[in-house]
C-alpha cells in the first residue's frame, strides 16, 4: 500500500510504499487488549507494603493471666484487633507483570500498526528535524498539520532540538523507533512515521 509522504512545513514529498504485513492487517482487538493489559500491569510499582505482627515493636509478654480475670484470652499486644497490632494478611512487594509471547508482542505491534493505517490516522513525514529547539515554532507547523495527540515516532535516534521543541506541547510524545510500543500509539489520535521509522520498522519485522 501507498501512503504520501509530508514535511513539518505540510508540503508534498513524494510516496512510499508500505508493507501490507506490516500495515495491511485486519485489526484483531482481542490481541491488542492482551497488550494493552501486558504493558499497564508491567509499569505497576508494586511496592505498597504493611506491617504484619511479626514486625510490630511491641513487647511479646502476655497481657494479662489466661484465667479469671473475665476478660478474652490475649497473648499479644502485637495481634491485629489491638490498636497499633499487625495487619493481617495485608499487601507486600510483589510484581504485577503478566507472561505474554514474544510473538504476540510483536503480532500487536503490527495490529496497532495497521489499525492507524485502516482509520486514516497514521501520517509519514520525511523527517523530523529542526534548525532551532523552538516550541513556538514548531506548534505553527503541527497546527497547519492538523496534530492534536499525536505520537512521533524517529529513525534510530531523535533530533535533539526537535525534542527539546516538542517537549512543551500537550498530548505530543517523541519517541526514537525504538520506544515504540502499542499502548502509546492507542493513546493518541494520531501516529507520525518518519520514512527512516518506517524503514526501521519493516526490517525489524523482516
Amino acid at each position: 500500500m501507498k501512503a504520501d509522504v509530508t514535511t513539518l512545513d505540510a508540503k508534498k514529498a513524494g510516496t512510499v510504499d508500505l508493507s501490507d504485513e506490516v500495515f495491511g492487517l485486519e485489526p484483531r482487538p482481542d490481541i491488542l487488549q492482551r497488550m494493552v493489559r501486558y504493558q499497564l500491569a508491567k509499569r505497576r510499582g508494586g511496592t505498597v507494603s504493611v506491617k504484619d505482627r511479626s514486625e510490630i515493636n511491641y513487647t511479646g509478654a502476655k497481657l494479662y493471666r489466661q484465667k479469671g480475670t473475665g476478660r478474652a484470652r490475649h497473648g499479644s499486644r502485637r495481634a491485629n484487633l489491638f490498636r497499633g497490632g499487625g495487619k493481617s494478611f495485608g499487601p507486600k512487594p510483589r510484581s504485577y507483570a503478566i507472561d505474554l509471547p514474544k510473538k504476540v508482542r510483536a503480532l500487536a505491534l503490527k495490529h496497532a500498526l495497521s489499525a492507524k493505517a485502516k482509520s486514516e490516522t497514521l501520517v509519514v513525514i520525511d523527517s523530523c528535524e529542526l534548525k532551532e529547539g523552538k516550541t513556538k515554532e514548531l506548534k505553527l507547523r503541527f497546527a497547519k498539520l492538523g496534530f492534536g495527540s499525536v505520537l512521533i515516532i524517529d529513525g534510530a535516534t531523535v533530533q535533539e532540538a526537535f525534542a527539546r521543541a516538542a517537549r512543551n506541547l500537550p498530548h505530543v510524545d517523541v519517541l526514537p523507533v525504538a520506544g515504540i510500543n502499542v499502548y502509546d500509539i492507542l493513546r493518541h489520535e494520531k501516529l507520525v512515521l518518519t520514512k527512516a521509522a518506517v524503514e526501521a520498522l519493516e526490517a525489524r519485522f523482516k
